[in-house]
């Protein structure tokens, strides 16, 4: 599995990764990306308890972890919560599997598929996702749950 524990990236026990995580867990997003828009305003409308939190991967909130982070958070979606990072396959179904039904189910048999193979596709969608989906030049706000937005 693809993780990087919050030991690893930045301790656990520090100010930063608990005032980071107080408010819930938190999606890293490509906010240029077509598919990484939709996959946020996805979790936005069937996130029941309104979990999650967002910032982009451009933003201020993920460069204090860029460093500790370094190329695996490339091109990808993070999942910054109770447990530590988590990128690209683990953290899309980490995220699902934590949403309504069905999804939360669809999210917990795909941490079944093996990693590599679960990030070969994952992979893949990243590669094409600007030819597929297109550049957004900002990220849609919603009217409701903009508090869960951080810079």
């Amino acid at each position: 599995m693809v993780m990087l524990n919050v030991s690893q990236a930045v301790s656990a026990s520090s100010p930063e990764a608990r005032s980071s995580l107080t408010g819930g867990p938190i999606i890293f997003f490509d906010g240029e990306c077509g598919l990484c828009d939709r996959f946020v305003q996805f979790v936005l409308r069937h996130d029941p308890g309104s979990h999650f939190r967002f910032a982009p991967l451009q933003g201020k909130t993920f460069s204090a972890y860029r460093a500790e982070l370094g190329r695996t958070a490339e091109n990808t979606v993070v999942l910054l919560d109770e447990q530590g990072f988590h990128v690209r396959s683990r953290a899309a179904f980490r995220v699902l599997s934590r949403l309504g039904w069905p999804w939360s189910a669809l999210g917990r048999a795909g941490r079944l598929i093996p990693r590599p193979l679960a990030d070969l596709g994952y992979r893949l969608v990243a590669r094409l996702r600007y030819w597929l989906f297109g550049k957004v030049n900002a990220c849609i706000m919603p009217a409701m749950g903009r508090d869960r937005f951080l810079p």
